[in-house]
């Protein structure tokens, strides 16, 4: 095993990094705070080949790993963890982007791909609803099949990037006593007839990152743009959070370093007792285990992306890269407030943002406790 980046793969973190600290960098805070969904920022990135990174280049995109997507996971959350955030939903190895890539018949790939690849349109995945988080397979949302159309009905809600989205990833069922069995998927198109845009949520991170409801009365989806096979939408759910999770893992890397080194900065500059607080050893041991949880959980992700890109099973390895890289997000940011002592805790330091942003990555696209079983589920049989 080679735990050294390749000169391709150094080459294009090198470029990733340059664009999110000239590009994104200098618009974040304002961002989070507005609550500004950032359009050209994803255009940009789009225009870079970020977008489209895992996606096929006949279909607009680089044809590149999941490597690839978990070191730009990290260099886009390590200055905003939102805009990477929109990156998951919508583009590369992401929800959006992965559901048709993996699932979709040619004409849908040719069809739907190449503008999320590009950043010129925004990608939805609708599988969340009221009474279906960690349950997914208790979603509501109706799909009878009607003529050439299915027609669905029911709310979704936490939708990230709903109230933006131009390509929509549905997930409903045909028979709610079937359970997981009766769910199937399908794209839908801004301006649906019956497809609206309900509640915008206001969170407590990634405030860039729009969610909203989407409400579904009579909506007609024709019979071609069903993804996949019906009947088979919780296997498609399965394996597109499988994937996602692992760009979840590096998003949270990179939101850690963010905390780690706003905080050695800030060391490095204040003085107490006469000196930097930097020298003091006790606060260099805190460092120190932060660093190192870091490392580890890059690799972790590292690893679970290398055994996708191989074709190896990597559900396992996704959710602990996931579950550990969270924790350590979380855990770099409220010690990085406490590095701060009371500047962390106001509004403009940057670490009270990476504090309420690393929370998310403990509840979406499973939480910690879901991935905890889905490890036991593997390790314990």
């Amino acid at each position: 095993m080679d735990f050294q980046l390749t000169e391709d793969q150094q080459k294009f973190r090198d470029m990733v990094r340059d664009f999110a600290r000239k590009e994104i960098e200098p618009i974040a805070e304002r961002i989070d705070v507005n609550e500004e969904y950032p359009l050209e920022i994803i255009k940009r990135l789009g225009e870079l080949g970020i977008m489209g990174i895992t996606v096929d280049e006949k279909y607009g995109g680089s044809g590149n790993d999941c490597i690839h997507w978990c070191i730009a996971m990290e260099e886009v959350a390590c200055v905003s963890a939102a805009v990477s955030t929109i990156m998951d939903t919508s583009g590369g190895a992401g929800l959006t982007c992965h559901a048709i890539n993996a699932y979709g018949n040619e004409e849908q790939k040719k069809r739907y791909l190449p503008p999320l690849a590009r950043g010129e349109k925004i990608g939805s995945f609708a599988l969340t609803e009221a009474n279906a988080g960690s349950d997914a397979a208790a979603g509501e949302t109706t799909a009878v099949k009607d003529g050439n159309s299915y027609v669905l009905n029911g709310t979704k809600t936490f939708i990230s990037n709903a109230n933006f989205a131009d390509t929509f990833v549905i997930f409903a069922t045909k028979d709610k006593s079937l359970g997981y069995k009766g769910m199937s998927v399908f794209i839908a198109e801004k301006g649906t007839p019956g497809l609206s845009i309900g509640t915008v949520y206001h969170k407590l991170g990634i405030r860039a990152a729009h969610n909203a409801e989407i409400i579904l009365e009579d909506c007609r989806i024709p019979v071609e743009n069903l993804l996949g096979e019906e009947g088979r939408g919780f296997g498609i759910a399965l394996g597109t959070l499988d994937v996602c999770r692992i760009g979840i893992a590096a998003q949270a890397v990179g939101i850690a370093r963010a905390a780690l080194e706003a905080s050695i900065s800030h060391m490095k500059e204040r003085v107490q007792y006469g000196q930097p607080i930097i020298n003091f050893q006790g606060l260099q041991w805190r460092l120190v285990d932060i660093a190192e949880r870091i490392d580890a959980a890059r690799l972790l992700a590292l690893r679970a992306a290398d055994l996708k890109d191989k074709g190896l099973r990597f559900t396992t390895e996704a959710a602990m890269a996931k579950d550990f890289a969270s924790e350590v997000a979380m855990k770099a940011a409220t010690e990085g407030i406490q590095m701060l002592g009371g500047y962390g805790y106001m509004m403009d330091s940057p670490v009270q943002r990476y504090f309420r942003d690393a929370k998310i990555t403990q509840i979406y696209e499973g939480t910690a406790e879901i991935m905890k079983v889905v490890i036991a589920r593997n390790i314990l049989r």
